[in-house]
């Protein structure tokens, strides 16, 4: 058994070889799944041209969070023991992979690639989207009164069966949603979450995923998420 890459994709023909095969080099016992949501500049043939990666064709663009409940559906079917998120557009460095793995056999149920800790940070970040991200992770932090100072990252490792526990197939919400409200799930349920420092890089090649209407959901999620917790515990 082994652990899994999961690159969801969209658009990604300039970055998905490179990132692909530096993730298989940094992490070789890994299988790299790449999931693409139908991208017609053609990153799932440029995907499937390079040795050791696997390929899940989805035929619409259906968001960040439906395609990696799609990807760890697959890695788990297929006798996974961790799963990695991963960005596709080279801003996750490959080199960070090991130190989550090392922190999974090590013991934790979730590794996450903190910004937001001492020793991480980002690059090449204009100053409103540091102050925007920065303070989308401390609105966060406060509603819903977590530990975890990177909330919204997308660099994570999970035990098989943490996101067994955190019932992550019925998570909707995407991009920064999915991520926080994974977290959060698996803080909930008393799994065992680090964080390690990364530097967060910038893409260089092809245009980001976020949007307004991302941002947004993000923002009325959060409460959304810590009313539930109540409403769950007067059951």
């Amino acid at each position: 058994m082994a652990p899994w890459i999961v690159l969801p994709t969209y658009n990604e023909a300039e970055n998905v070889q490179r990132v692909a095969r530096a993730a298989r080099a940094a992490l070789p016992e890994a299988r790299v799944l790449v999931v693409d949501d139908g991208s017609p500049d053609g990153t799932a043939d440029l995907a499937e041209a390079v040795e050791g990666v696997e390929v899940l064709r989805r035929h619409a663009k259906q968001g960040l969070g439906a395609a990696y409940v799609a990807g760890f559906a697959h890695a788990l079917g297929r006798g996974a023991t961790a799963i990695f998120e991963m960005d596709a557009d080279g801003s996750h460095d490959p080199a960070d992979l090991p130190r989550l793995y090392a922190a999974i056999t090590a013991g934790a149920d979730v590794a996450i690639g903190s910004r937001y800790v001492a020793g991480g940070g980002v690059e090449n970040w204009p100053l409103l989207r540091r102050a925007v991200s920065r303070s989308g992770c401390l609105y966060a932090r406060a509603v819903l009164r977590v530990p975890v100072r990177d909330l919204t990252g997308g660099l994570k490792c999970f035990r098989a069966d943490a996101l067994d526990a955190i019932d992550y197939a019925t998570i909707r919400s995407r991009g920064y949603a999915f991520q926080v409200e994974l977290t959060y799930r698996a803080l909930l349920r008393g799994l065992r979450v680090t964080e390690l420092p990364i530097v967060f890089h910038e893409r260089e090649h092809g245009q980001s995923k976020m949007t307004a209407r991302i941002a947004i959901e993000a923002a009325w999620l959060v409460p959304l998420l810590r009313v539930s917790r109540r409403t769950q515990a007067l059951r």
